[in-house]
């Protein structure tokens, strides 16, 4: 089970990899979105802004906050991690259940792409 510490990781390197993007890339995150990311087995959500191609202001709090983002994710650790190492496919994993997402189809088809 990936630790909290694992997950906040992993969305920096997410962070890191938008904000080093080619301009394709870049123009697929180019939403002006809240973003959170329920991690389950930790029942913690990392909430945080996406924004002219970056990550943006991620901190984390306990369970699922009352006021929901615009994309809202939602899955375990180990998913999380296994996305953004590239170990896990977006796609599959959504049709499998092991992701869940809260979001608009532009959102969620701009979301494949990043991730």
């Amino acid at each position: 089970m990936a630790t909290i510490e694992e997950c906040r990781s992993a969305l920096d390197r997410l962070a890191r990899n938008l904000a080093g993007a080619d301009e394709r890339l870049r123009g697929a995150a180019m939403l002006d979105r809240s973003l959170s990311c329920h991690v389950t087995d930790l029942d913690i959500t990392f909430v945080g802004h996406l924004r002219e191609g970056r990550l943006m202001e991620v901190r984390a709090v306990p369970g699922v906050p009352e006021r929901r983002a615009e994309i809202g994710l939602e899955m375990s650790g180990d998913d999380l991690v296994g996305l953004v190492d590239g170990r896990l496919n977006f796609a599959r994993a959504w049709a499998g259940g092991r992701v869940k997402i809260r979001a608009g189809l532009v959102d969620v088809l701009r979301l494949r792409s990043i991730l």
